[in-house]
């Protein structure tokens, strides 16, 4: 009964609000900012490579961009990139792997906006800087009641109900390659994370940055072994994903519209852009700019979705096994690759999963502690939503797949309403920072700076700058 609901509630969000809003403003500020994630992608990649400065303001204590950006790829990097495209291209087709790209490479567009947000409204923490959504409707909207709407929301979206979906993939992953008891490795993953969590933001960073590279890396050699391996039949793959997205099969059926929304919600699930998480990282951050962590998580999306999940996608349609309609999620993806390299493919993906799934686990925490602290600074409060997360983590080992990913879309849709308004509102003042920037950059500075003297009329509301 509660599936069903949450299917109807879905629906009626995506189709007729949700989609349009997302899809606008990611043309609205793909336009306006004159195609930056385009235009400045060879400095989103020089910027990554930057490291804490060891003298002057940025302490050793602080998070360094690369930290951040490994943060917020930990959540982004997880079951939306494995199961997620999996089951868009099950409900969807291989035309929805089109839409999942479109949103991405639009959709960049306005992660760089709300990062940048995220970064001129931080503010000083005792051992770091701490921001996001929340923060910018307080000090740039001068909206409390948003601010903490926001907050709540993002507690529940991520620390519970995407962590439900993280862990019910680990589980049945793990159940397929190894036979293992939901109950077990619910218990197993819950105490791993509870002994992350309780060790904040810099424990978090320091094992993102060890995990991450190494997992994308061995997930995108893997896929390139497998393209290699059936290299006659990527030319079809690529046809039947252009074909797919507008072909007149789909429209006369009706199976357009799934085709399309699919895309968008996987895709969105995937690299997050817009839904205001990632700023709650970036803004833990030191830089000389706000534009700077800008258009490094403008360069998260990118590699979310354009690289490891187009990796899953070639690896599920080479195979053929979508076709069968015999499994669907995490699963989908095992049996895909387990027809190019047997029982091994399997036994992988767990890992992989277990890897890509659990570290999105431990950044989906962050981004609700970073709120929780937002709404209060009461410990006994903040450790209470650790064990909450610890709950769900258990709940959704244990939970069905359909359940989990109904809760999730529904929670996403919330938050992303929410973030919107606010950014577009607030968006004057990314234009300014950007303009900013690249007068620095003509100028012949490699590393520009931004002061809060710069912008006076709101230099009272800039803590950190």
């Amino acid at each position: 009964m509660l599936e069903k609901l949450l299917a109807q509630t879905n629906d009626v969000l995506w189709s007729y609000v949700l989609v349009t809003l997302l899809v606008c403003c990611a043309v609205y500020f793909t336009f306006r900012t004159r195609f930056v994630q385009f235009r400045m992608l060879r400095e989103m990649v020089r910027l990554l490579g930057d490291a804490v400065p060891s003298t002057g303001k940025a302490k050793t204590h602080h998070v360094s961009s690369f930290q951040a950006f490994m943060v917020s790829l930990a959540s982004r990097v997880g079951t939306g990139n494995l199961a997620g495209v999996a089951t868009a291209i099950t409900v969807g087709g291989p035309g929805a792997v089109f839409w999942m790209w479109v949103i991405a490479l639009m959709g960049s567009a306005t992660a760089f906006v709300e990062s940048t947000l995220a970064q001129l409204y931080k503010r000083k923490a005792k051992d770091s800087f701490i921001g996001g959504p929340a923060y910018y409707m307080l000090h740039g909207l001068g909206q409390r009641w948003m601010g903490v709407l926001f907050a709540v929301l993002i507690s529940i979206t991520f620390g519970m109900a995407y962590n439900s979906v993280q862990s019910n993939t680990i589980t049945a992953a793990w159940m397929k390659a190894f036979d293992v008891d939901a109950l077990w490795m619910g218990i197993v993953l819950t105490a791993s994370t509870l002994a992350i969590i309780f060790g904040g933001i810099h424990r978090i960073a320091k094992i993102s940055e060890a995990i991450v590279p190494i997992m994308a890396l061995t997930y995108i050699f893997l896929a390139l072994v497998m393209i290699v391996m059936n290299i006659t039949k990527v030319p079809d793959v690529l046809f039947a994903i252009v074909e797919d997205a507008f072909g007149w099969h789909q429209a006369v059926g009706g199976g357009l519209g799934a085709t399309v929304m699919q895309g968008i919600k996987r895709g969105l699930f995937s690299n997050e852009a817009g839904e205001g998480s990632a700023p709650n990282v970036a803004a833990t951050a030191y830089v000389t700019h706000p534009v700077k962590q800008g258009l490094i998580q403008a360069l998260g999306v990118f590699t979310d979705t354009l690289l490891i999940c187009s990796c899953t996608a070639f690896i599920i349609l080479v195979s053929g096994v979508h076709t069968r309609g015999n499994f669907d999620g995490i699963q989908l993806t095992q049996e895909a690759l387990s027809t190019q390299i047997g029982g091994l493919g399997n036994v992988f993906i767990a890992i992989m999963i277990l890897m890509f799934a659990f570290s999105s686990i431990i950044g989906n925490y962050y981004y609700g502690e970073a709120n929780i602290r937002f709404i209060t600074q009461r410990r006994w409060v903040l450790d209470a939503y650790r064990v909450v997360v610890g709950v769900m983590v258990m709940w959704g080992a244990m939970m069905s797949l359909d359940l989990a990913w109904s809760l999730a879309d529904l929670m996403m849709a919330l938050i992303t309403f929410c973030n919107l308004v606010a950014i577009v509102l607030l968006f004057r003042q990314v234009s300014f920072l950007l303009k900013d920037y690249r007068a620095q950059k003509r100028a012949g500075m490699k590393d520009p700076t931004f002061s809060k003297e710069q912008m006076p009329d709101i230099k009272d509301r800039l803590d950190a700058w």
